[in-house]
């Protein structure tokens, strides 16, 4: 009898999601984390000064509350509390304006002028039937679609670069500038095909269910569904490195949470020469560089709608971040760079100590780049809030290269588990209508590098747990 009946490797929320279904079908399960704490991108430290508390990796989660996985947990149950900042997304300008999404299509009208009814026209159909529309577009590959008229309607608007739309559907700075932004999450330049979609499905997810922030910090989102997972008799086990799928204890099924350079490293030698080249030519994208500040007071921004904002974009036209996207996955440093900055503590009291606050950015950068990117960050926050700098009691930064060092999955500091274009949307991590398996009987895949992405959503894991118990039947 094997000592489990399967192991995960991995702790991310893809891993976390894969121990949880295959526990809740009754199978034994062990899932082993090399690091210390568990959390893969979903991970919150003292990294400045104590009493800090910043996520090391992912943030802001409108695909964490929006998953269909998740919502079917009740992780609440298990200590999840998620915030609602009052204003999703801010994008100042600089004119001391800026335009918003608000949880309301109408009230981010009121900020996007003669765009409003554009906007409203884009974005209804899709918030009004958002759940539909994410158990297909976050569901397995292949699949036939549960709406695919709803799901076609997307297509024509997502399968496209993120420019074409917002000059055709905008006439506006603010909205083309306030939709380039949330399509850059992307990691695309803004002229690659389907760079649209992810501005759109951020977007509707704004309207549907918020940009939500977890009290606490993103360890929260993990450590809640590790609690979920030992209800079900789940077993987990830290710093235990998985140096060969050889080395791990007997199951009938493992399931690993990395990305196909690990997966060749790990297992790579029980796979056929096909599928070992496939996953050699899997691509990574731009890294991202990351500076965590300790604040004595809030960031002063010009624009008084930053204040109220979780989440703000520091890219003031279509073109600026179209620039800056375009030369990071060109392997350039970007002149100005696109800056998403997030600020928790405004709304979550436990992330700083009385009276201090938090800051959070990133900006995108060349694949595996150790380029210092602090002044240049710091200057487009300065940019739109004079006299930043002055609040700052404490820094933290991480470059690509250390991001790797943190965690393995973020290969050259790419976050996202490998390019999301057009292409390899629809191929990761290789050409098969069974993304999740391999072609050695009892190995799985879920991962930010199978369908459907990048994000913190456990998608992917649920769907490798799926494909493997489908094939102990």
């Amino acid at each position: 009898m094997p000592d489990y009946d399967a192991v995960i490797v991995g702790s991310g929320p893809n891993g976390l999601s894969a121990a949880i279904t295959l526990a809740q079908d009754g199978w034994k399960v062990l899932l082993l984390e090399a690091k210390a704490t568990i959390g893969g991108g979903a991970r919150t430290q003292e990294l400045t000064l104590p009493g800090f508390r910043h996520d090391v990796c992912s943030a802001i989660h409108p695909l964490g509350i929006g998953s269909p996985f998740f919502r079917a947990l009740s992780l609440e149950q298990v200590g999840l509390e998620w915030i609602q900042p009052d204003t999703p997304l801010a994008h100042p300008f600089d004119d001391g304006s800026a335009a918003r999404m608000e949880r309301s299509i109408a009230e981010t009208g009121v900020t996007l002028g003669e765009d409003a009814d554009a906007y409203q026209r884009l974005m209804q159909p899709f918030v009004e039937r958002w759940q539909e529309l994410l158990d297909d577009i976050l569901g397995p590959f292949p699949f036939p679609p549960r709406h695919p008229v709803l799901l076609a309607r997307f297509g024509l608007q997502a399968l496209r670069s993120a420019r074409s739309l917002a000059q055709r559907r905008f006439k506006g700075r603010n909205a083309r500038a306030l939709f380039a932004g949330q399509a850059a999450h992307s990691f695309l330049p803004l002229e690659h095909i389907a760079s649209a979609s992810f501005g759109i499905v951020l977007g509707l997810l704004g309207h549907a269910v918020g940009w939500a922030i977890p009290r606490g910090g993103s360890q929260s989102i993990v450590d809640a569904l590790a609690a979920h997972l030992r209800t079900l008799g789940g077993e987990i086990v830290v710093n235990h490195e998985v140096n060969s799928v050889d080395d791990l204890p007997s199951s009938r099924a493992v399931l690993f949470d990395v990305t196909p350079r690990q997966l060749l490293r790990l297992a790579g030698h029980r796979f056929p020469p096909g599928y070992r080249a496939q996953l050699e030519r899997y691509r990574y994208g731009p890294g991202v560089f990351k500076v965590d500040w300790a604040l004595d007071a809030p960031i002063p921004w010009t624009a008084p709608a930053c204040h109220r904002a979780g989440t703000v974009h520091l890219g003031a036209t279509l073109d600026e971040i179209a620039l800056s996207e375009r030369q990071s996955f060109r392997g350039q440093i970007p002149d100005v760079p696109f800056v998403l900055v997030a600020q928790q503590s405004l709304f979550d009291p436990t992330r700083a100590p009385e009276d201090k606050q938090t800051g959070w950015a990133y900006c995108h950068v060349p694949h595996g780049s150790t380029v210092d990117m602090t002044a240049k960050i710091e200057q487009q926050v300065e940019r739109f809030a004079p006299g930043f700098r002055e609040r700052i009691l404490a820094r933290h930064t991480i470059n690509p290269a250390e991001y790797e060092q943190h965690n393995p999955n973020f290969i050259g500091g790419d976050i996202n588990g490998g390019v999301q274009d057009i292409w390899q949307l629809f191929t990761r991590p290789s050409r098969s209508l069974r993304p999740y398996r391999t072609p050695t009987k009892g190995i799985y895949i879920g991962s930010a590098s199978t369908p459907p992405g990048g994000g913190v959503h456990g998608m992917g894991g649920f769907f490798a747990a799926r494909a493997a118990m489908k094939d102990s039947l």
